[in-house]
């Protein structure tokens, strides 16, 4: 619920009303007058819309559990860049989280394998950007990110 009210607050014409869910189950509206996407954890909520271009957005909470399922959605290479990042380990690794949960709602496609299409290739914390490489659709794409303590957010628009 929170959600849809962030839409009607972005875009007040905003027809919530009319959203459904797909298989994948992203939500999105039948004419495609808006891309949208929404994400929630804990109390926090979060939304993008645009008229023009596909977009993902994704809020996570650390928690301690994400170091014990980093193997199923880390790469080698993104293993790598963890030692030089001055983040606690379970912060960085929420934030690589998002930054996929970002690309795999942007997809929207479903069947994506976090670990071997989406690959995160550098992060720029002065300018809050990650780079990526999404190998499905053979794209570069930029991910953006916000750390308000304690979630972090991440978003693309493509």
């Amino acid at each position: 619920l929170a959600g849809r009210f962030l839409l009607q607050y972005l875009f007040s014409d905003f027809p919530y009303e009319l959203i459904r869910i797909a298989d994948t189950r992203k939500p999105f509206l039948p004419d495609a007058q808006y891309h949208f996407s929404i994400s929630h954890c804990g109390d926090y909520a979060a939304a993008i819309v645009s008229r023009e271009s596909r977009v993902g957005i994704d809020i996570e909470i650390p928690v301690e559990k994400i170091k014990a399922i980093a193997d199923k959605f880390l790469n080698v290479e993104e293993k790598n860049l963890l030692p030089y990042f001055h983040l606690p380990e379970e912060e960085l690794l929420t934030l690589f989280w998002s930054a996929k949960e970002s690309v795999f709602k942007w997809y929207g496609y479903g069947a994506v394998d976090f670990k071997k299409h989406i690959n995160l290739l550098s992060l720029q914390p002065s300018s809050g950007i990650i780079n990526c490489q999404f190998a499905k659709t053979n794209q570069q794409l930029t991910i953006h990110y916000l750390q308000f303590t304690p979630v972090y957010l991440s978003w693309i628009v493509e």
